[in-house]
């Protein structure tokens, strides 16, 4: 946990807030693999017998279970200690999930710490908070996978992974837009199926070519959670809903290929909340 990553003096660019939500996001895919892939894996080495061990997301997207070094700055935020203590104490799912809370807690504490240290405005400390808050939580993602698990009939479906894009798409589909936040218990509320596309997913957007001249659609792609446009070089995973027709990176939502067994129709967190809400409120 060296204080120096961020350092202009090694990273020049390390003063913008996309540098910055760049360490952001890439710690928070690490910490989400360790609670939902690597989960078996991070259960053995958080053995109670131990000393004090917290979980580490790294920036390159990786993890590690280790103890606090004891030269840690007291400046520089800490992850929780003594994870391992609790763990055949408390129940599964709790136990991950308070160390989700946890980890959301310190990937924002580490964030803004370096946003404080390089001195962002006003501007800049928004622009970061927009940011990060286009990605679902670590705890949001942790809750997700369980309720998959717990809601989705082993082997009961077959994979409709597919690498061409639908073609329901038209130049009348709006723009997307970020998804909405979603209340803790109704994140991933329905997961009856996934429909994950390994290849570009094509969305026309209205161009205003009237004016522009050429009047012919622009292909447009853009992860509703991140809002980064497509790359055919990325090669991210793409999800697409059918029911809004927004595109997400498989990492925007907790999703990864092995996840995506028996693909049919996927509703996105945006698209439940707004089913749960409709539910609540005919009740």
């Amino acid at each position: 946990m060296a204080d120096g990553i961020l350092s202009p003096a090694v990273h020049p660019n390390g003063h913008s807030p996309e540098f910055v939500f760049g360490h952001y996001r890439g710690r928070r895919a690490g910490i989400v693999k360790a609670l939902t892939e690597d989960v078996e894996e991070f259960y053995q080495q958080c053995d109670p017998d131990e000393k004090a061990l917290c979980l580490v997301g790294l920036p390159d997207g990786t993890w590690e279970v280790s103890q606090l070094p004891e030269e840690v700055p007291v400046q520089l935020p800490e992850p929780v200690c003594g994870i391992n203590f609790a763990r055949d104490v408390t129940p599964k799912k709790v136990w991950l999930s308070m160390i989700a809370i946890h980890s959301d807690a310190w990937l924002m504490s580490i964030a803004f710490y370096h946003a404080g240290r390089v001195s962002f405005d006003r501007a800049g400390r928004e622009q970061l908070f927009r940011l990060i808050n286009r990605l679902p939580t670590v705890y949001e993602a942790v809750t997700g996978s369980y309720e998959r698990q717990a809601q989705t009939p082993n082997g009961s479906r077959k994979n409709k992974s597919s690498s061409q894009p639908p073609n329901q798409f038209t130049s009348n589909c709006k723009p997307v837009t970020p998804a909405l936040p979603m209340p803790k218990e109704d994140y991933y509320a329905n997961f009856n199926s996934w429909k994950v596309m390994e290849d570009r997913p094509m969305l026309k957007e209205e161009d205003g070519g009237k004016e522009g001249g050429g009047g012919e659609d622009q292909a447009i792609t853009k992860c509703a959670g991140c809002d980064e446009i497509y790359s055919a070089n990325d090669g991210h995973l793409w999800i697409g809903c059918d029911h809004c027709q927004r595109w997400f990176h498989g990492k925007c939502v907790g999703v990864t290929t092995e996840m995506a067994n028996g693909i049919e129709d996927y509703m996105c967190p945006g698209c439940s909340y707004k089913a749960t809400t409709k539910a609540s409120d005919s009740i």
